[in-house]
């Protein structure tokens, strides 16, 4: 059997860290931002 194939949609949206923590970025920041909070915009910057 050869290797598995990566899945792109999932590369696309995830990384590795050195230690092999997943990192991903936070939903809800791509539009409709007017009737969000400046509060809520700016906790959604962080990495989740």
């Amino acid at each position: 059997m050869g290797k598995i194939k990566t899945h792109r949609g999932a590369a696309k949206r995830f990384s590795l860290t050195k230690s092999g923590k997943v990192k991903k970025t936070s939903a809800f920041r791509r539009h409709i931002l007017t009737k969000k909070t400046t509060k809520r915009k700016r906790a959604l910057r962080k990495i989740s």
